[in-house]
């Protein structure tokens, strides 16, 4: 299973130090969470600071787009180097567009889901994107528990994928640790962000990666 850490808990005195100790843990990505305070009720970073993490890994990136109307930003992303773009259906209008204008600046496309937003409001973007993504929590704060409906939505969405031969990744995020990762990746997920499992200072960057390898064992 890929995992991919997210920054939002990371310590941003420390960041491309944080970012560079998950890289030499065996991270697979390194997820961004962009807010904007509308779509959801919290404010992160920008463009900026993706920027200055790109620059600081030779991981991939992604930028989750926790935004209203995302078509707005996009070339930033593109700009700050983001491999990879998340928007919201519920905040893409003309979804089919925005898919085609990620794909104009030369990035992945994911998009993702809120946890009671019906899985049926993809259903058709399924064949053009590289990625889904099932929030397992309400987006906008970081350390909030899994909520245990999401694994029916992770298994439901497995069976979408898979019965239209889409090749996208399916990945999680919210309350992925080590109590609950192996119960997604079971479920059908191939990725997991993982933020305060990782980015906390209880322990080292490389002692959660490990004990969440150790979890999925």
């Amino acid at each position: 299973m890929k995992l991919a850490p997210s920054i939002y808990t990371a310590d941003f005195a420390n960041l491309g130090a944080q970012v560079k100790a998950a890289e030499d843990a065996g991270a697979d990505w390194i997820h961004l969470d962009v807010m904007d305070g509308a779509f959801v009720p919290n404010l992160t970073f920008g463009a900026a600071v993706c920027a200055a993490v790109r620059k600081s890994t030779s991981l991939p990136c992604e930028a989750h787009l926790m935004v209203l109307d995302p078509d707005r930003f996009l070339r930033d992303y593109a700009d700050a180097g983001m491999q990879r773009v998340i928007v919201h259906v519920e905040a893409c209008d003309h979804l089919y567009s925005t898919i085609q204008a990620i794909r104009k600046h030369e990035m992945q496309v994911g998009i993702s889901l809120n946890p009671l937003t019906s899985l049926d409001m993809a259903g058709d973007a399924l064949p053009l994107v590289d990625l889904v993504l099932l929030m397992t929590v309400e987006p906008g704060y970081g350390g909030q528990s899994y909520i245990p409906l999401s694994t029916g939505r992770i298994k439901r969405m497995r069976a979408m994928l898979d019965a239209v031969g889409a090749k996208a990744e399916l990945q999680v995020d919210g309350g992925v640790n080590t109590s609950t990762i192996r119960e997604v990746r079971d479920a059908g997920a191939s990725m997991a962000v993982v933020g305060s499992a990782v980015f906390t200072p209880k322990h080292s960057v490389a002692e959660g990666m490990a004990a969440l390898r150790r979890a999925l064992a």
